[in-house]
């Protein structure tokens, strides 16, 4: 079976329940999308990978990992996303020591969290791609306005085909008020109080005005 790899392309929320994320996966060499719902705690340590001039205080889960890792010569070479059963995605993490390559099972948002930070590619298989991927055709005057909207309806969709996540409850009222220098002061004191609900609804609006 052919492998595709896949980019981040961002983290998107549901309009209808607070808490749900789908992280947003593109095809390196296409225009298909592979959105997988993630929990709330995942999807903060995927955001805080992504913005790296975000710096908790100190380590997430990934994060110690990463550093446990690194202390034994640990390396994440890549991680596939192999399976998909029930609407559930299945990953592998292929790790390499003392160049004897190693592969451990582990849920998809865990294995992206972790490529993030060891910089490693990301797979999947083109039976999955073509299975689960789809596309979001915009014209051009209407990408940039309308893709955050398509792309919230579109974890609601999943979430109605029978997904379940954990989650945390929270919204962004009164962050709109805010100006972009106040939402970065706001931004810095959330990370400093390791309150990374918060941080990640603060990164959201300031992404929104950029």
């Amino acid at each position: 079976m052919s492998l595709v790899r896949l980019k981040i392309k961002g983290i998107s929320y549901s309009q209808t329940q607070n808490g749900a994320y789908a992280l947003i996966l593109n095809e390196v060499d296409g225009d298909r999308k592979l959105p997988i719902v993630i929990g709330a705690f995942e999807a903060q340590s995927i955001a805080i990978a992504l913005e790296k001039e975000i710096k908790p205080p100190r380590p997430l889960t990934h994060d110690l990992f990463k550093n446990f890792a690194d202390r034994f010569d640990i390396v994440i070479k890549q991680v596939i996303i192999h399976k998909l059963v029930d609407g559930v995605f299945y990953s592998s993490i292929i790790c390499e020591r003392d160049k004897i390559e190693e592969i451990i099972d582990a849920r998809t948002s865990d294995a992206i969290a972790l490529a993030l930070r060891f910089n490693a590619p990301i797979f999947t298989y083109k039976t999955i791609l073509d299975k689960a991927g789809i596309f979001l055709k915009f014209s051009s005057k209407e990408k940039d306005k309308d893709e955050n909207s398509d792309e919230s309806i579109m974890v609601d969709e999943i979430l109605q085909e029978g997904e379940t996540v954990e989650i945390d409850s929270g919204t962004n009222e009164g962050y709109s008020e805010l100006t972009i220098d106040e939402l970065n002061k706001e931004l810095d004191k959330a990370v400093a109080n390791e309150d990374y609900e918060k941080a990640a609804k603060l990164r959201d609006e300031i992404s929104k005005r950029n």
